[in-house]
Order: C-alpha cells, then structure tokens, then sequence
C-alpha cells in the first residue's frame, strides 16, 4: 500500500515535471507505474526513495533514473529529486503529435512553489527546438524560463545554447505585403 501511495505521489509530481504548460492533460487521470530494484519508505518523515534503474510511466510520460527520491508534506506531493547518468524524461504535448523531452543529471521539482530545476548538462527538446546549458529553471505558475551556462566558460560547448526552428508555412498563413 505505501508503494502505491508513494508511486502516486512520485507520478504526480513527474507529470509535473514535463513543463506543464505543454504535458499531455489525459496523463493525469492514468495510473502510475514505477519499477526499482529497491524502495525504502520512511512514513515519520515522509520520505520514499526509489533505487536502480527506476521507470515510471503514466500515460504518455516515462521517467528513467537511477534513484529517485519523494518528499510528501500535509497536503501530499512537496518535492521530488531524480539523479540519474542522465535522468530522463519523454511526454507528449498536448493536442500535438511532438514529444517534450529532458536530460540532465538531476532534476528536481518543488510542488509548492511550481519550481522545476534540471541540473547538470541540462537539455530540454520540444520537437525540434532545443534548449542546452549547466541547469535549466522552469517555474510553472509563472512560465517563466532560465537557462544558465557554465560559470566562466572558455569554450562554445559550456555556453547557454538554444535552437529554433522555423516553423513549417500553411497556406493559410502565408504572411502577405
């Protein structure tokens, strides 16, 4: 039963974790499926910690960690921190055919404050636009986007790197002089 709860709780807040703004909405009404080759729960403190090779799914979400840890407080979900070589995170975007994808070496997310971080050669991919930098910040409540590079960076790979791409025309909005 506490694997459950705790499972609820951890896909909760990795649905959360797709910049919300953008995450399939039907995948939060899908249960939550998370293997690991080991759990510990800690109900005094509310702590449950997920260990080796951790999957969780739920709908078009799947999170890949190799440990990944849930904090609860009285109102459930108070934050989640996933580390992993790299953590891992794919779902599909509302009402569109495209994938949201994020890689970093940690990822955490602070469910009070709306605050998702990813940490460590952090890259965010939304079809074929890209973001790349040493931690991204996404603040739900805001939509508010940061991207930081290496401190002191001598080469263009510890820069803040972003990729946009042009959107393919229709020809009903073909832009006229």
């Amino acid at each position: 039963m506490h694997t459950l709860k705790s499972g609820f709780y951890a896909g909760l807040c990795i649905m959360l974790l797709a910049t919300p703004a953008y995450a399939e909405q039907a995948d939060r009404n899908k249960p939550v499926n998370l293997e690991a080759d080991s759990v510990t729960l800690d109900d005094v403190k509310k702590i449950s910690v997920y260990k080796g090779n951790v999957i969780l799914s739920q709908g078009t979400l799947m999170l890949r960690a190799d440990r990944v840890q849930v904090t609860q407080n009285a109102s459930g979900l108070d934050k989640v921190s996933a580390t992993g070589t790299p953590v891992t995170f794919r779902q599909k975007v509302e009402g569109r055919e495209e994938f949201i994808e994020g890689f970093a070496s940690r990822i955490e997310f602070d469910s009070v404050n709306g605050q998702l971080e990813l940490i460590g050669q952090a890259q965010l991919r939304r079809g074929s636009d890209e973001l790349r930098g040493a931690q991204i910040s996404y603040n739900a409540n805001t939509e508010f986007y940061k991207v930081i590079g290496q401190p002191n960076a001598q080469t263009s790979s510890g820069r803040v790197r972003a990729v946009i791409r042009p959107k393919p025309r229709t020809e009903g909005s073909a832009v006229k002089p």
